[in-house]
């Protein structure tokens, strides 16, 4: 009897053990698989990423250098303006300072010669804290009076001939490389890099938000003084862009200034296309110069705005930004002796009038108001007019197709006014 109750008790307890048997063993395969898909997924990260030689490296400077004051070997800040990317991983943030220095100086000299400048970018850091070296050079030169002192020896020798050489010691113009002047760097040999260190490239980032990120807030003069602010945007294609402002009355203005003086004598107060300084983005003057006269006061009341092409594109468009004021008056300038126009300090209703006029044309598919990342409330313009704001810039898209992202950096405390979304069709 004993061993038949022992044979009873066992094999009452034998399933149990099958049951704890196939219990581990599940337990088992259950752990197994996951850690060997995350296995599987952490493989490729752990694996050595190459960051080959040459990967491009999109920067602008940080500040405004000279060749007055600059010296070789002063050390220069870049900031990077777009992530780099190799592989489906962010190997360089956007936002992250690069080094670089003055390579070679020479101010205004003798002989009409303007000065110059070369830069060199050094090094920049990557995501994983390592610093990479980067090549890249750019000289930038100053405008040089050669012609006109060569001119002006021609006709002093035909005048009085000892006079001439004096004309020798004339000097050109020293050379001002502008704060955000765009540069292109490249990785200077290859790199190695564990991808477990790097971060999965986010392809979901709007293109018009990289943008605002590092757009500059206000245009500069040539020497580097800041003036008007950014206030408007467009997305457009360059044919459709000049369309729409043709078609609602502006006019591009004359670049010539030598020949002002000439327009105006014969023309007087019919000259439309009276020219307008030169102000930089990116370090390069506006790629449009648009205005739209009073006919009433042509010469002393016109609305106004530059224009720069941006290396962005949203839906196939390229993005242009712009900084309209509105001209008022003309006063005389006694320190520069020259005259300069006054503006409407409120450079919002300035704003605000291009877009109503530009949407009359029924050609603006899209209006969103953005927030900038820099505000500018309160400011001057480059020859010394106070402005006032609500630091706002108006993007106006003329493109067959509205942009969907522009709605996740839309200043949603700001609704469109009525007024604005009256004229959409």
């Amino acid at each position: 009897m004993a061993n038949d109750s022992t044979t009873k008790v066992r094999h009452r307890y034998s399933p149990g053990r099958d049951h704890r048997t196939s219990f581990a063993c599940v337990l088992f395969f259950s752990f197994l698989l996951p850690c060997g898909s995350f296995a599987q997924e952490m493989l490729p990260s752990s694996a050595p990423l190459f960051i080959p030689d040459g990967t491009p490296v999109k920067l602008q400077l940080a500040q405004t250098i000279s060749s007055a004051h600059a010296r070789k070997g002063d050390c220069l800040d870049f900031v990077v303006t777009e992530d780099v990317t190799v592989g489906g991983f962010t190997v360089i943030r956007a936002g992250t300072m690069a080094r670089g220095s003055v390579l070679e100086v020479h101010g205004r000299r003798f002989l009409g010669l303007g000065g110059n400048v070369i830069i060199k970018l050094d090094s920049v850091e990557l995501v994983t804290g390592e610093r990479v070296r980067l090549h890249a050079r750019r000289r930038f030169k100053g405008v040089s009076h050669t012609k006109l002192m060569a001119e002006g020896m021609l006709i002093a020798g035909l005048i009085y001939l000892p006079v001439a050489p004096v004309f020798l010691l004339s000097h050109g113009v020293d050379c001002t490389v502008l704060k955000s002047t765009e540069v292109a760097a490249y990785i200077d040999g290859d790199t190695r890099v564990q991808s477990a260190d790097l971060v999965k490239a986010n392809d979901g980032v709007s293109t018009l938000n990289e943008m605002m990120a590092f757009l500059p807030p206000r245009a500069l003069n040539g020497q580097g003084r800041e003036g008007d602010m950014i206030n408007l945007i467009f997305i457009a294609k360059e044919d459709d862009f000049q369309r729409v402002f043709a078609r609602a009355g502006w006019v591009q203005v004359d670049k010539n200034k030598p020949t002002l003086f000439w327009h105006l004598l014969w023309q007087r107060k019919h000259y439309v296309k009276l020219p307008m300084d030169n102000f930089f983005l990116f370090g390069r003057a506006q790629d449009y110069s648009y205005a739209l006269p009073d006919p009433a006061a042509i010469l002393t009341r016109r609305h106004h705005l530059r224009i720069w092409k941006t290396d962005y594109e949203m839906n196939g468009s390229p993005i242009w930004v712009g900084a309209a004021t509105h001209d008022v008056a003309i006063k005389f300038e006694l320190r520069k002796l020259w005259m300069i126009h006054r503006i409407d300090p409120n450079v919002d209703a300035e704003r605000e009038f291009i877009a109503r006029n530009l949407m009359q044309t029924h050609l603006v598919t899209q209006v969103e108001y953005l927030s900038s990342a820099v505000p500018v409330f309160q400011a001057q313009t480059a020859s010394g007019e106070y402005y006032h704001s609500d630091s706002r810039m108006l993007v106006l898209n003329f493109s067959q197709r509205p942009a969907p992202m522009l709605a996740g950096i839309l200043a949603r405390d700001h609704a469109l006014e009525g007024p604005l979304l009256s004229f959409i069709k």
